[in-house]
């Protein structure tokens, strides 16, 4: 089945008879797609849709078939070279299920040493290698594991929870040409402090974001026309009436 849409996009592609846009397009332009996927697939998971989740995986495939083509047509790699490649790497890091260890040191253990590795290779230190195309969120959260393994973290969480403190009060003393550097640190902290308490900042963004956009919904809802039109009082009547109602 994954060889009829090899052959699909391999069509696409095709300098004389196939779309122009799929052959307008390369990584960089496809990246922006390949992440908007992802996110679907973890959208249709949230909202336990299983015949959505399967549509948004066949998108997802795609995009690695898109980025595998364009790489085969540029003489790099092809999508079963990306399929050995993981290959290699699920049993690399399985050692006591596909070689001769008795018990696994560990994932993120065997992870580290590959990390370890390709870091010193390519000059690099223990931030190395975190990619940027990440959420800003998820970026910060990885890149403070990666500083906490070489012993540079606050020992508990009240060291993060001081820092929010202290950033909140470097923004309301900030120029406004720094006002931006300083709300970052805010972040920044924010994301720390989440690591300490052991909770996912972006997961718990998106999730805040959903609240906010089900209780705006109902909100709309209850004034119904008039909403745009109400006193900002009134319209926080509605809101904390939507609230109460959840809670209820």
């Amino acid at each position: 089945m994954v060889d009829r849409l090899v052959a699909i996009m391999a069509r696409l592609r095709d300098t004389e008879h196939g779309c122009e846009w799929d052959r307008a397009q390369t990584f960089a332009t496809i990246a922006p797609y390949t992440i908007e996927e992802a996110y679907e697939v973890a959208d249709a998971i949230a909202r336990s849709d299983i015949p959505d989740l399967k549509e948004e995986l066949g998108d997802l495939l795609l995009q690695v078939v898109f980025h595998s083509r364009i790489a085969e047509e540029a003489g790099q790699f092809a999508l079963p070279d990306v399929v050995a490649a993981i290959s290699d790497k699920m049993e690399r890091r399985h050692p006591h299920i596909f070689g001769d260890a008795d018990v696994s040191p560990g994932w993120e253990a065997i992870k580290a040493a590959e990390r370890g590795a390709k870091t010193t290779a390519e000059n690099g230190g223990a931030l190395a290698g975190v990619a940027l195309g990440l959420p800003a969120l998820s970026r910060a959260e990885k890149l403070q594991k990666r500083a906490a393994r070489v012993g540079f973290d606050w020992p508990d969480a009240s060291g993060p929870r001081a820092k929010i403190d202290e950033e909140l009060l470097e923004i309301e003393s900030a120029p406004a040409a720094e006002l931006e550097e300083e709300v970052g640190d805010l972040l920044f902290a924010v994301v720390n402090w989440a690591r300490h308490l052991g909770i996912d900042p972006e997961a718990a963004l998106r999730s805040a974001n959903t609240k906010f956009e089900r209780r705006f919904a109902a909100m709309e809802a209850s004034a119904g026309l008039s909403f745009p039109k109400l006193t900002l009082d009134e319209k926080e009547a509605h809101w904390a009436a939507a609230k109460a109602a959840e809670r209820a």
